[in-house]
């Protein structure tokens, strides 16, 4: 029967989460319940306070005597996201459904972003109006704003509970339903990174994957978007990946507005996941306004791309450091991996004449992959073009098609 794992705090949240699932029982949809609550004795949870704390390797009675409420919010979410995946692992549960303040949403963030895209998530909170972006993270959360606070049933908050029910019964009923589709109903999925002055080339590859039977996704490399590709090839929905602008990594380097994080460029090296890697737009660090800027740039190489973005050409010496980052990244992937170097620029204005044209930068780039993928299976195709060249964007792509039918 669908099933849909109920997270909440029994301590404080009890009534409220047993009339969730008496409502989701009514849409035809049984209940998990897991108990998040710190000190919780609930005997309604199918998986208790307890279990949620060993779940995340700790020991119930130690952490309840620190009375630490950090710690302990920490601790809830590591453990109840452990449990929640263990069941979606097994294939026991076919949608997530939470309630909470500050607290128990944070908890709640954590469960839903351990959780595959395509899992339905939805979390009732207090929050839900604010900055969403901690909770929901790179995943496809569904927030719903409680409108009056998770204290009890009334008039008001039945109605927005009961709604959440209904929504998430739906989407689990849909989301079983999908399971149990034929294989195939659809093109294999692939990833491509592209930034405004990597479009032609990523145009190109999207072009000739879409020739060769594939569906393409692309995704602007504006730090966000490097997290939602890694987060797909992590939930196994990527049959390959066209990494070829991997500038958010010049940001994280340099502190850029544009990051996404150090681990960047490292999910499909940890899947398997066939990839082909460039290294579009690394000639430039992404600010907001000039008057945005940090002083301590002061005399370096900027263009004003439009009134709400400045642009900083990269060293010699961060090109460098890139290199070496890029090449360890690269060289540990369990899966087919290949670097494609556009030997005449890295972006649109990388070019002949452009304003950020750098060939000695460039160079100390290309020299430290080189060095750092030497005897490693990571094969290397240079090619005396630019990105945007044509032919640049479909070797790469060709490449990659090769590499996941081999």
């Amino acid at each position: 029967m669908t099933t849909v794992a109920l997270v909440g705090t029994l301590d404080t949240k009890g009534g409220e989460c047993s009339w969730l699932a008496q409502r989701l029982k009514e849409n035809g949809v049984d209940t998990i319940l897991v108990d998040s609550g710190s000190f919780s004795t609930s005997p309604l949870a199918d998986f208790s306070s307890d279990e949620v704390i060993k779940a995340a390797g700790e020991d119930p009675k130690a952490l309840r005597q620190r009375r630490h409420r950090g710690e302990m919010m920490t601790v809830m979410g590591r453990g109840a996201a452990a449990i929640v995946m263990q069941l979606y692992e097994q294939g026991r549960i076919h949608g997530l459904l939470s309630i909470g303040g500050s607290g128990g949403s944070s908890v709640a963030a954590r469960v839903m972003q351990s959780l595959p895209v395509g899992f339905p998530k939805l979390l009732v909170s207090t929050v839900a109006s604010g900055n969403v972006a901690p909770y929901v993270g790179e995943v496809d959360a569904t927030l719903m704003y409680s409108v009056v606070d998770v204290a009890g049933l009334n008039s008001i908050s039945a109605q927005v509970f009961d709604n959440a029910a209904a929504g998430i019964a739906g989407m689990a009923k849909a989301f079983q339903a999908r399971l149990s589709a034929p294989e195939g109903s659809h093109a294999p999925l692939i990833g491509i990174s592209m930034f405004g002055l990597t479009t032609p080339a990523a145009d190109e590859a999207r072009a000739t994957l879409n020739e060769l039977g594939y569906e393409c996704l692309v995704f602007h490399a504006t730090g966000a978007g490097g997290k939602a590709m890694e987060k797909l090839v992590e939930s196994n929905l990527l049959a390959g990946v066209c990494d070829l602008t991997t500038t958010e990594l010049a940001d994280d380097l340099v502190g850029g507005v544009l990051t996404a994080g150090p681990d960047r460029l490292e999910m499909a090296g940890k899947k398997g996941t066939p990839q082909v890697v460039s290294l579009g737009a690394l000639d430039m660090v992404n600010f907001g306004p000039m008057e945005s800027v940090p002083k301590t740039f002061d005399g370096r190489n900027f263009i004003v791309h439009n009134p709400t973005v400045t642009l900083m050409r990269t060293t010699t010496d961060e090109l460098a450091e890139l290199g070496r980052r890029i090449a360890r990244k690269l060289a540990s992937a369990t899966g087919p991996t290949k670097l494609f170097i556009p030997l005449r620029g890295l972006s649109g204005i990388d070019i002949e004449g452009g304003p950020f044209r750098d060939e000695a930068a460039d160079e100390a780039l290309f020299t430290e992959l080189r060095n750092g993928l030497s005897g490693t299976d990571v094969e290397i195709v240079e090619l005396d073009l630019h990105i945007n060249d044509p032919g640049f964007g479909k070797a790469m792509a060709e490449s990659l098609h090769a590499l996941i039918s081999h």
